[in-house]
């Protein structure tokens, strides 16, 4: 039937009485060729996030309501919104010296990402966890927390949750704690470490099925370990040991289980030797990453993005992204990818069908 004939027109009209609407004027918009995020890669410079930071530290008092001082990136494809990607909310977290930040516990998962100090303690379901520079510290979904100053110095971390995604399924609850933190005491190692914190041990006294990490800590003397053997044993001769030359890599996991720490967010640590590329790349995931050490530059599509200590990265789905690094650089990164792969949505420019020529249906 032709565009013309008038009957069609009289039928979106009637269509669109009953809110309704035709496929055939929909199809490019609900099936693309390939995803078409409305995030866009972004950087944010973290000289600028902890000087605003610190500005709401003398402003802004933390207490019962507001209940964080946190500073929440914005995408500038997303207006309107405090989300780094469609699923993933990124912020910078700050807390003076002496303050409390009061408990309480959400349906989203949750982690702190420690870029430099230490002195505050994170309690999470009633085990104190000191939070220090290059840790990455959990809190999974409805575990009660809150966080303590014992230093004389304000502290300020990333915070990362996936608070888009749980609020596109309408699942989001959320629920003050008691007015008091509870246990303010300021172990070296929590219950969690000492319990779990032994490479390939797992206590007989564990349930079965632990679906997030009991782990609440991934402290950073062992990540940097990790990234520098993988480094050693390539100059070595083993080229097995990294990802690719001059690339090391390793992921945040579940001792129980050996996957991801969190259900649904991924967290890895990169380590690139000064020179050395992540070669360019597409994933159907959307990710986050920080930069911890070095400098660098993030090729994103065509647009090419220097990056020094602190700074963030948005990298919405589908982005081409290859990093080079200018001296050796540390990387700590978070995406969405362990929801995608259990819908069976994860793709790779090198697993896309569309581009290896799947079967035809």
């Amino acid at each position: 039937m032709p565009d013309w004939d008038p009957r069609i027109a009289e039928l979106h009209q009637e269509l669109d009485k009953h809110d309704l609407l035709p496929l055939w004027t929909q199809r490019e918009d609900l099936m693309p060729t390939h995803p078409l995020p409305a995030a866009v890669p972004h950087r944010w410079r973290w000289a600028d996030l902890y000087e605003l930071a610190a500005r709401a530290g003398e402003l802004v008092p933390v207490g019962r309501g507001g209940e964080r001082r946190a500073i929440a990136l914005a995408n500038p494809g997303l207006p309107n919104v405090p989300h780094a990607t469609p699923t993933l909310w990124a912020a910078v977290q700050y807390l003076g010296f002496h303050e409390v930040a009061p408990v309480h516990r959400h349906s989203q998962n949750a982690f702190r990402f420690v870029l430099e100090g230490d002195g505050v303690w994170t309690v999470v379901d009633r085990d104190p966890i000191a939070m220090r520079r290059g840790d990455l510290l959990l809190t999974p979904g409805w575990a009660w927390h809150g966080h303590y100053n014992t230093g004389d110095a304000p502290m300020a971390w990333l915070d990362g949750l996936d608070i888009p995604l749980i609020g596109a399924l309408d699942n989001e609850f959320f629920q003050f704690g008691p007015d008091t933190i509870g246990d303010r005491t300021t172990p070296e190692r929590s219950s969690g470490e000492l319990l779990w914190g032994h490479p390939g041990l797992r206590p007989l006294s564990a349930p079965r099925d632990i679906s997030t990490s009991p782990l609440s800590a991934y402290r950073w003397e062992h990540t940097d370990a990790a990234l520098t053997a993988q480094l050693e044993l390539e100059a070595a001769g083993n080229p097995h040991a990294v990802t690719c030359p001059g690339h090391a890599a390793v992921r945040f996991t579940n001792p129980a289980t050996g996957g991801d720490a969190l259900s649904t967010i991924r967290m890895e640590m990169h380590r690139l030797r000064a020179g050395a590329r992540v070669p360019a790349s597409r994933e159907s995931a959307s990710s986050v990453w920080q930069v911890f050490t070095g400098t660098g530059v993030f090729h994103l599509d065509a647009e090419h993005v220097e990056v020094g200590r602190g700074d963030l990265v948005a990298v919405p789905s589908w982005t081409e992204v290859a990093i080079d690094a200018m001296d050796e650089l540390d990387l700590f990164r978070f995406s969405d990818t362990p929801v995608r792969e259990r819908l069976g949505l994860y793709l790779t420019d090198a697993t896309n069908p569309a581009a290896t020529g799947g079967t035809a249906r």
